[in-house]
């Protein structure tokens, strides 16, 4: 069992200083975040209920007993399962460089000692069956309808964005692509059984061989929050 998780949490920008405080109250005191914005259109938005799609993601390092913790939480105390109230999905790290970034990240949480075999890269990784899987596309800044489309024909509800900037040095071209351009990063949480089709559709409508230039890849997800009333909706 994976010991230490990467948890992302997208929730409204006016929500940001709300869900800061809740992962302080309950010990996640590393905690990074960034802007983002939804991909919902406005039909989506009214039939929500949703006036504005301005987003935030919130980032922290967690522990298994943590993880359980922070995600009961989130349904109780911030209803994070009602409409707009955000989501949150946690990624298995399989290792981490060094143990001072262990101390770092575990800064108010108790780390089970198995996780010192998982430090600079040593340990397995465990074997999971998961079902949910976060779907990462990068590609040219202007181009999220291109990228966005083709992942709801095969499925995907919706998605968040983040602006970024390649950092690439030396050689600045990869297939024609200006790799420290501006770019925007798409992250979709979707089922397994969905993520084959929602890969192939991107990179066969906006992959490299488009404007978008789109690279994808995908990360699993063993626990997430917030999903009922999406569930819900599908299922009518």
């Amino acid at each position: 069992m994976h010991k230490l998780y990467l948890l992302l949490n997208i929730v409204k920008r006016s929500d940001l200083k709300e869900y800061r405080g809740f992962f302080e109250k309950n010990g996640v005191s590393v905690i990074y975040d960034t802007l983002a914005n939804g991909t919902a259109h406005e039909k989506t938005l009214s039939l929500l209920g949703i006036e504005r799609n301005e987003k935030a993601i919130l980032i922290s390092l967690i522990t298994y007993p943590s993880l359980k913790k922070i995600l009961r939480r989130l349904e109780v105390e911030m209803q994070i399962d009602l409409p707009d109230r955000g989501i949150a999905v946690a990624v298995p790290l399989s290792s981490i460089g060094g143990t001072k970034s262990l101390e770092y990240f575990k800064e108010g949480q108790d780390i089970p000692k198995e996780l010192e075999n998982n430090v600079n890269g040593k340990g397995e990784t465990d074997n999971m069956q998961t079902v949910q899987e976060l779907i990462l596309a990068i590609y040219e800044k202007g181009y999220t309808d291109l990228v966005m489309d083709a992942a709801r024909e095969a499925g995907a509800r919706g998605g968040t964005t983040i602006r970024a900037k390649g950092t690439s040095a030396g050689a600045q071209k990869f297939f024609g692509i200006t790799l420290a351009d501006e770019k925007e990063i798409l992250l979709i949480v979707t089922s397994t059984s969905q993520k084959n089709n929602i890969m192939k559709a991107i990179m066969q409508k906006a992959g490299m061989d488009s404007k978008a230039h789109s690279i994808v890849f995908s990360l699993p997800v063993t626990d997430t929050a917030g999903f009922r009333f999406t569930d819900e909706v599908e299922k009518d």
